[in-house]
């Protein structure tokens, strides 16, 4: 019987306009215990946020994205914080242009690929050949 890992993860959503409450969905973070993992997958599509707010500061969105990989990674002032902690900071609620959901637990045999089994379940991935030509965030 295969080991069983118990995991939680958040979406990571794009805000535009706060106070209207509309939101994509960019990404996935995962954080894992048993594999000391904390990491992130994100895809931004410009055309998606600027559907909900034409004046969206796509660049401005882009760089607080970039920051989730980075935290992720264990890069800047919150490096002296354990993978774990660093998953709670990601995913506090905050009234900002990113957000994340609330957090959900599951168990996985195959923690591997499991950050691309929920990225295309809860985000879906590239809608389109036109928007495949953009760079991730």
């Amino acid at each position: 019987m295969p080991t069983m890992h118990t995991y939680d993860y958040a979406i990571v959503r794009v805000v535009p306009r706060v106070e209207r409450g509309e939101f994509v969905n960019v990404g996935v973070i995962v954080s894992c215990d048993a594999t000391d993992s904390l990491e992130a997958r994100i895809e931004l599509d410009p055309a998606r946020v600027l559907a909900l707010d034409p004046g969206a500061d796509i660049d401005a969105i882009r760089t607080a994205l970039a920051a989730i990989d980075a935290v992720c990674a264990g890069a800047g002032s919150l490096a002296r914080l354990s993978a774990r902690e660093r998953f709670h900071w990601l995913v506090a609620p905050r009234s900002a242009v990113i957000q994340t959901s609330p957090v959900h637990t599951g168990r996985t045999s195959e923690p591997a690929t499991l950050i691309d089994h929920l990225f295309q379940t809860m985000v879906g991935g590239r809608r389109n050949a036109a928007a495949a030509g953009e760079s991730q965030a």
